[in-house]
């Protein structure tokens, strides 16, 4: 007797599939079952609109939920809004995209990269040339006299954590099943990219009712080996000084109320990476904020000391490191938990424990009764705490006109913030300032991409979160705001994502900081010797062609956001910016759910943040001409005969 089978094309059966992927999660003993794939979004060209697109419409003409199709205006923003919601849905949840070929696909690179840095999922579904090669070349199509038989697409395979190229219809089955294994796995996840060519797609076979019935994806939560648990109790019980570095991963196991029980058990401190800001709320005894070279001066002064590390959930970035010099006791080890075991083994480490940050923990607590740090670190901990709330409340609070430091336009905005609200960044000096000051009490409260640093993350991102948030709430979950933050170079990479907030009336709030050139950079720039060059925006000076010196480039960034269909609120320089920036937040959030709101505000960018008391390492010049750069030079040896290979 036959499997039943239904004939369809390739991209029909591909939009039906996906919509009936499930995955399948357990939180202390509660079950959670949501789709996989709640949309996806498109731009159209020849390469798709005959297939994905023909398919996605025949589905809607039958039922709008089957496979809701969103429409953006980039396709590198449409990864962005994709990975935000993954982040925010942990994990569990993703979009896919469809695009054209040629650049609508090549678009996509950059998004595949932040998307498999960050270890975050998103399904890209690229469209191809002609796998009949029946009209060659078409339009757009890349031609490599060495090896004809590669596409655009293939620059995704470095990019991706699983690549396939459907070239025949019966290839879509094992490449959506394999696709969808390296989507759902922890360890493995990232982009998921499968090429399709856009005459396969519009090409019919037999489907099995097999292919398109429902399918769950349990997310695997491996347990920790009690060998592992033993000897990284051996190595806990035997620090004097032990530190926790917290990272994403302790929010995508949902191990938050672990850790804490843990650092209350034990009494050793918690700093956290970008992606663990939230593991703890920001005045939690415990909690030191964040380590590296963005980091507290708490966390870095620990740190320093630390003989033993236990990294749990991180994968060790060199801003979290201070680019290997965070930490200098000669005798430092390291415990490293982690579902990924590129990440366990890190540094070297004799300690690895491969498993589910949440399950780990248990088992330590678990085996860690009566352990209890010295009163000596707990002392510290507490001054090196109270040293730096006050050098960040004397940021917050200190008055500059008529341009504010962006200190103070981040304490205004967390302040005019509520606990549950998200605030999303991601490239610049805000992700640094952010989380050096930023105070966070709720874990879905903070969203800074910086693992990729990608400038124009900032709205898409944000906007993937607020789709994300604004399904929470319709689930009667916690109602959120979401702000971003943004400079002004970010938002000129890629602020086209505005208009699809306008188009679905979503209630993105931007708080835009207008300081004319990217002050990140620039900073660097000067500490390295480079005077900050090429990184204000200026009209050219012809004779030195330089734009260092010239006057402000007459741009408008708050007509330009309006010209586009957002609602915005001008906050004009003098004495009472930080006072009117927190009633704009305020006046932004009471307003209804009709569209985004931009918040313009301008900056100081010459007035920096407090010091971390750390260290990036960027290469200087070992030889110049300019004084400046011969003087970074002699700073810089300094800082490099600290780092180490950290083998623990």
């Amino acid at each position: 007797m036959g499997t039943a089978t239904r004939r369809m094309t390739v991209a029909q059966a591909v939009v039906e599939f996906l919509s009936k992927q499930y995955t399948v999660d357990s939180i202390n003993g509660v079950e959670y079952r949501e789709r996989l794939i709640p949309g996806t979004f498109g731009i159209f060209g020849h390469g798709n609109v005959a297939g994905v697109g023909q398919a996605l419409k025949q589905y809607q003409a039958v039922d709008p939920t089957i496979m809701p199709y969103y429409q953006g205006r980039n396709e590198q923003a449409q990864v962005h809004q994709a990975v935000g919601y993954a982040r925010h849905t942990r994990r569990r949840q993703t979009f896919a995209i469809s695009t054209s070929i040629g650049p609508g696909s090549s678009n996509l690179l950059t998004g595949a990269a932040l998307a498999t840095t960050n270890r975050l999922p998103v399904l890209l579904l690229p469209s191809d040339t002609f796998a009949t090669r029946a009209a060659d070349p078409v339009l757009q199509q890349l031609e490599l006299p060495y090896a004809y038989d590669i596409t655009v697409n293939d620059a995704f395979r470095p990019l991706s954590r699983f690549f396939d190229r459907v070239s025949r219809p019966e290839q879509l089955f094992s490449a959506f099943h394999h696709g969808l294994r390296v989507l759902t796995d922890p360890a493995e996840t990232g982009a998921v990219t499968i090429s399709l060519p856009q005459d396969v797609q519009a090409e019919a076979l037999d489907v099995p009712e097999e292919f398109l019935a429902e399918r769950e994806w349990r997310i695997r939560r491996p347990e920790a080996e009690d060998d592992d648990i033993r000897r990284a109790v051996e190595a806990i019980r035997a620090a004097k000084r032990p530190l926790i570095i917290a990272g994403g991963g302790v929010l995508y196991a949902y191990a938050n109320d672990e850790l804490a029980r843990f650092a209350e058990l034990t009494g050793i401190p918690v700093g956290n990476t970008q992606a663990g800001v939230g593991v703890l709320p920001w005045d939690h005894k415990f909690s030191l904020g964040a380590v590296g070279s963005t980091g507290t001066t708490a966390a870095n002064a620990i740190a320093a000391e630390a003989d033993l590390i236990i990294g749990i959930g991180t994968r060790y970035e060199d801003f979290t490191t201070a680019s290997r010099t965070a930490f200098q006791n000669p005798d430092v080890r390291f415990v490293n938990i982690n579902v990924a075991p590129i990440d366990a083994y890190k540094h070297g480490t004799t300690l690895p424990i491969v498993a589910d940050a949440r399950k780990a923990l248990v088992k330590l607590n678990q085996a860690l009764g009566g352990y209890r740090v010295g009163a000596d670190l707990e002392q510290k901990v507490e001054a090196e705490k109270k040293r730096w709330n006050a050098i960040v409340n004397e940021a917050f609070e200190t008055r500059y006109t008529p341009l504010p430091a962006q200190n103070e336009i981040i304490g205004a905005t967390n302040k005019a913030m509520d606990d549950q609200d998200v605030v999303i960044c991601a490239a610049g000096s805000l992700p640094g300032d952010l989380h050096k000051m930023w105070r966070v009490r709720d874990p879905f409260g903070y969203h800074v991409e910086y693992a990729y640093s990608c400038m124009g993350y900032e709205i898409p991102g944000g906007l993937g979160v607020k789709r994300a948030a604004l399904a929470e709430a319709a689930g009667g979950g916690v109602d959120r705001d979401v702000v971003v933050m943004v400079g002004d170079g970010s938002y000129l990479m890629m602020h086209t994502e505005l208009v699809t907030a306008v188009a679905e009336r979503i209630k993105l709030i931007v708080v835009l900081i207008q300081n004319h050139g990217y002050a990140s950079i620039g900073s660097l720039s000067e500490s390295l010797g480079s005077q900050r060059f090429g990184t204000q925006y200026r009209v050219l000076d012809k004779e030195q062609h330089s734009f260092d010196a010239g006057e402000n480039l007459p741009i408008d960034l708050a007509t330009n956001a309006e010209s586009l269909g957002a609602r915005v609120i001008r906050i004009e320089p003098g004495e009472h910016v930080i006072e009117a920036l927190g009633a704009a937040i305020k006046e932004a959030k009471a307003a209804p759910e009709t569209g985004p709101i931009v918040i313009h505000v301008e900056s100081d960018p010459l007035l920096d943040a407090p010091s971390s008391e750390s260290w990036w390492d960027v290469p200087v010049s070992q030889v110049s001409d300019l004084e400046s750069t011969q003087q970074a030079y002699k700073t810089y040896t300094d800082h490099k005969n600290r780092q180490r290979k950290l083998l623990g």
